[in-house]
């Protein structure tokens, strides 16, 4: 058994914690009100800070970094983290756009993480398609992130990173069986795309559970930010006719505050 402590910073920001090791999600530490361009006519404001400011985290060993090219998952205070940090692991794109040794991954490769006095982390790239089918070349490449270590309960640790719900992503799912779900939501969608979402929404959110009904899911990147198309308010109206097996699964992290959960 595991106890695994997470700390929602904001959006996809999460602290986790666990036998001596400290990583950190896709890093967000800027103020709030500044607009972000994403390319393509699209952008974005950021509506809400971090419920903890970088000089209040521990020693980062790794950071997990799903892309490097969009403000609301890497944005400068984010930026200047990355020096002092143990390990960085990324997209093999997003590795070689970065002036620091970085470990760069395609979906289906793997790295692991060691140290003395602590268990070995193997992280495996997960595929992540954010946005509609063919938007790649637009978007860029994501990836998101399997964790597995000796002594789970459950299952792997499955951090989502930014993708919809696609084929590629249900059957990395299917293979993993992951016990906990770091869940990116908020159906992301801009006013010159229309319809098209970006991330996943709580409907789809609902098809993945059904394939692999995992033990915890705990949703990010839903909130903080003016392309969210669906809050909190909005997946829990969602998921209120839906799967109870989902809503029974579904943990809300605070923000700024360490949640343990059993991995």
């Amino acid at each position: 058994m595991t106890k695994v402590g997470f700390t929602h910073i904001g959006g996809p920001t999460v602290l986790i914690d666990f036998d001596g090791w400290h990583l950190l999600t896709d890093p967000t530490f800027d103020p709030p009100g500044r607009t972000y361009a994403f390319g393509w006519g699209t952008s974005s404001r950021k509506l809400t800070g971090p419920a903890i400011a970088p000089t209040d985290l521990p020693p980062i060993d790794a950071i997990l970094l799903t892309h490097v090219h969009h403000g609301d998952n890497l944005d400068d205070a984010g930026r200047a983290l990355l020096p002092a940090a143990g390990t960085i692991v990324t997209t093999s794109s997003g590795a070689r756009s970065l002036p620091y040794p970085v470990r760069g991954l395609r979906a289906g490769q793997a790295t692991r993480l060691e140290a003395p006095g602590r268990p070995p982390i193997d992280i495996a790239a997960t595929p992540c398609r954010h946005g509609p089918p063919f938007s790649r070349p637009i978007v860029g490449e994501v990836i998101g992130f399997a964790l597995t270590w000796p002594g789970q309960d459950h299952g792997p640790l499955w951090i989502t990173g930014d993708t919809v719900y696609h084929r590629a992503l249900r059957d990395a799912a299917t293979r993993l069986r992951p016990g906990t779900i770091l869940l990116h939501l908020g159906g992301v969608g801009f006013p010159i795309t229309g319809p098209l979402r970006y991330t996943m929404t709580a409907r789809q959110a609902t098809r993945l559970h059904e394939t692999i009904v995992p033990r915890t899911v705990l949703p990010v990147h839903y909130e903080g930010w003016q392309h969210f198309r669906e809050n909190r308010e909005g997946i829990e109206r969602e998921l209120a006719g839906g799967s109870s097996t989902l809503r029974e699964s579904l943990r809300w992290l605070p923000r700024g505050t360490s949640a343990d959960v059993v991995v």
